[in-house]
């Protein structure tokens, strides 16, 4: 059985970029700005039309960083 793929990469914590909050690719875009869109019923294609910096990838890696944090198993390490 092959290792899951991590995009854990793809989020940055830098207390200089949204007040520390979780940010995609330190874009000041916050993790949670992308699953509240998710959460809006906005489809992937949609997100990435409107937002065209992000990538398939960073939205996977959001979902991935919620799921982990959900369960407190989420290593916030600063930048």
């Amino acid at each position: 059985m092959s290792k899951p793929v991590s995009r854990l990469d793809r989020i940055a914590v830098n207390p200089t970029i949204c007040h520390g909050s979780p940010t995609i690719r330190g874009m000041r875009l916050r993790v949670q700005d992308v699953l509240e869109l998710l959460a809006s019923g906005m489809s992937y294609d949609e997100i990435l039309t409107d937002y065209d910096e992000l990538e398939r990838d960073d939205l996977l890696a959001a979902i991935e960083y919620a799921a982990l944090d959900s369960s407190a198993r989420v290593l916030r390490v600063v930048a």
